[in-house]
């Protein structure tokens, strides 16, 4: 039975019906709502020679049975045979079914009158004259708006003859019926992987006739969202198929069976799915779902989506580093540093597009700023900025070429400093998604590899493309301040920047790690910064140099330590007491729009997003959205997606999204959802919900 249950405004009525059953007796038998009768194919029996007797369902009109997997509701028709000695009975030959749309819900199976054969195999030993008695005790569930379950004992009684049976006219067509929707069993190679929050499955075949018009039926329960069709592709004898996972998924089964119907010749073909990454092919798509939008447009949307990453708050702290550079480097050709910057920018976020493309493809359900969901990377981010924000206050130097400062700018060591600054400016941009992010990397990961790939790529050349027009623009670069003393003052000024990028990750760490671990890392900080004041002491002779060098050794490595402590004190997430918002679940949410009174605001946040505290901080926590949502009966959910969550990386998906923020806005009576941008103002969360 499925995860959903029978659910139906009268399912009261399910467990009354229980006590309806008809027992041993040949011919039809009337149920509530239903006529079933076991019926032959042949007139007699003959000895060791397999026959085909089936079970003949009339349901009434608009009321339907169920396929062997039922969909989003219902139980599959069972049987249990009682045979003569040294007799065998198959399974189900299962037709395949029709999709049977319930609201929301879409249902697998038959209406009108169908059958249910099932292939009987006599013994050899059958003597010619005698009878074959036949006895089956059957059990469905039949519905319309509700659902009654029925069972029967049936039973027939088949002379047993030494001749060839003739052929039973009276329900030939009902077993020709049969035939013609039984899917043929091929054992072409097929294989299916889960990642991305999609069922992905490859069938590679010669044999394959060629189509455009493709049915596709999981016969695994509770795998997909049957509530969307199946997207295929065809191409060079490679099939695909893609289809949301269903929200109840709980185990990814090794193998599974899937029917594949051509609706333009009526053939079906069932194949055994084996779990295996995807084979890469220049004929069949990467995925199961087309891309919502083009590559073109892909590719423009994250250039703009890049640019505009320079004004979002997680990005500022690197940007003063490197304000820092071009200021100390004015009346000098800043091209190079400009160049290494970029290649900086591009090369890093080519790694990491490379490591959530490949996480991805091996079932990983991650997205934009997956990386900020390990401790271990924030912690190591809070080590980094706080030492760069110390160095810029005084404590210690790294030396004037690493920034790229001094009369040296154009050395080879500031060059290096200009890309590991790009480096640094993509690693803390990764939490943030400015608009039009969204929709660009949605599209990209439903890209096969190289496109997608270059999506990421013209998302970083965004990022660093104002500096680089800055480095090689003269006329701009003229109007840059002289160097001048005032540079020290800058200098430790842009430091707080920092300190703040450092705040607001220990935050996000806390809430990772829980308030042991956060002490623990705090006391590594100081650890750390006591070995980068020492490191930065002149020693007065060797043997205190050599008492420095192995102090600042074992500082590091306590520091260290310290972080890897606080890391493996990860806590579950705690309970917000009286919160005025509910917990975002699948089920809760499916609920919540079967009530035509409520609507629905889903907002999907994560700790580590400055994008969504700050919509949080200046749009959704108001005291006029608050009142609004409470006038216009909308109920506020929220999804977070701080640490790993797959249920949240599905429902991305499902917006062609893989990065957060992501508002989406239910309307009353189950109308389709509306996405709302991804930086909110007050009025403009307020028009969407009184437009309701």
């Amino acid at each position: 039975m499925n995860n959903h249950c029978i659910s139906r405004p009268l399912s009261v009525l399910l467990l009354l019906a229980l006590s309806a059953v008809a027992w041993a007796q040949p011919g039809p038998v009337q149920q509530p709502h239903i006529e079933v009768e076991l019926v032959s194919e042949v007139t007699h029996v003959q000895p060791g020679e397999p026959f085909r007797v089936g079970l003949r369902m009339l349901p009434d009109a608009h009321w339907h049975t169920y396929w062997k997997n039922p969909g989003d509701s219902g139980l599959a028709t069972e049987m249990e045979w009682t045979l003569p000695g040294g007799a065998r009975a198959s399974g189900i030959h299962w037709p395949y079914p029709e999709r049977v749309p319930l609201g929301h819900l879409v249902n697998y199976g038959y209406s009108g009158e169908h059958l249910l054969p099932v292939t009987i195999t006599p013994p050899p030993s059958l003597e010619a004259g005698g009878e074959f008695p036949v006895s089956l005790a059957a059990e469905w569930l039949v519905c319309e708006e509700i659902c009654i379950p029925g069972e029967a004992e049936l039973s027939m009684t088949l002379p047993v003859r030494a001749e060839p049976p003739d052929p039973n006219d009276a329900v030939a067509e009902l077993f020709a019926w049969a035939d013609q929707r039984r899917p043929e069993i091929v054992d072409w190679p097929a294989r299916f992987d889960t990642s991305g929050g999609q069922l992905a499955i490859q069938v590679a075949s010669g044999a394959l006739p060629a189509s455009d018009d493709w049915a596709v039926f999981v016969g695994a329960e509770n795998m997909v969202d049957h509530a969307q069709p199946a997207e295929t592709a065809q191409a060079e004898g490679v099939l695909q198929a893609g289809q949301p996972l269903s929200p109840y998924l709980a185990e990814v089964p090794e193998s599974m069976p899937v029917v594949f119907v051509d609706q333009q010749s009526g053939r079906a073909f069932e194949v055994s799915a084996e779990a295996d990454s995807l084979q890469s092919t220049g004929a069949a798509v990467s995925s199961g779902t087309e891309p919502p939008i083009g590559l073109s447009l892909a590719l423009l949307l994250a250039l703009a989506g890049g640019v505009l990453l320079n004004l979002m708050p997680c990005v500022f702290p690197v940007l003063s580093i490197k304000a820092m550079s071009f200021v100390a480097g004015a009346g000098h050709d800043q091209r190079a540093h400009g160049l290494a910057y970029t290649a900086g920018v591009v090369l890093s976020f080519a790694v990491l597009a490379g490591a959530l493309l490949a996480l991805r493809a091996g079932g990983e359900a991650i997205g934009w700023g997956f990386q900020l969901q390990s401790p271990w990377v924030v912690g190591v981010l809070v080590y980094v900025l706080f030492a760069l924000g110390l160095s810029l206050s005084g404590v210690f130097s790294f030396g004037n070429r690493l920034m790229g400062a001094g009369q040296e700018l154009t050395e080879r060591s500031g060059v290096s400093g200009s890309f590991f600054t790009g480096v640094l400016a993509c690693i803390v941009a990764s939490p943030c998604t400015a608009p039009f992010m969204g929709a660009a990397l949605g599209a990209a990961v439903l890209m096969p590899w190289p496109l997608a790939m270059t999506v990421f790529l013209a998302l970083g050349f965004g990022l660093a493309l104002p500096m680089l027009v800055l480095s090689f623009s003269p006329g701009l670069a003229r109007r840059l301040p002289k160097p001048g003393p005032w540079m020290e003052t800058f200098k430790q000024l842009m430091a707080f920047p920092l300190y703040l990028a450092v705040v607001w990750l220990l935050w996000v760490l806390g809430r990772q790690v829980g308030a042991n671990g956060l002490a623990a890392v705090l006391t590594g900080l100081v650890v750390l910064a006591f070995v980068l004041w020492l490191g930065g002491r002149r020693a007065g002779s060797t043997t205190m140099a050599s008492i420095r060098h192995t102090a600042v050794a074992l500082g590091l490595v306590a520091s260290v330590a310290a972080l890897g402590a606080g890391v493996r004190l990860q806590e579950s997430p705690e309970t917000v007491e009286n919160a005025w918002w509910e917990d975002y679940s699948p089920e809760r949410l499916a609920e919540l729009r079967n009530d035509p009174e409520r609507a629905v605001l889903v907002n999907m946040t994560a700790d580590w997003c400055v994008t969504c505290l700050v919509n949080e901080g200046v749009a959704l926590s108001t005291d006029a959205v608050r009142q609004a949502l409470e006038t216009n009966d909308v109920v506020y959910m929220k999804g977070d997606w701080t640490r790993r969550n797959e249920t949240i990386t599905d429902y991305l998906s499902e917006f062609d999204r893989n990065g957060v923020p992501l508002y989406v806005l239910y309307p009353h009576d189950g109308g389709e959802p509306r996405v709302l941008p991804q930086v909110l103002s007050p009025g403009l969360v307020i028009n969407a919900i009184e437009a309701l």
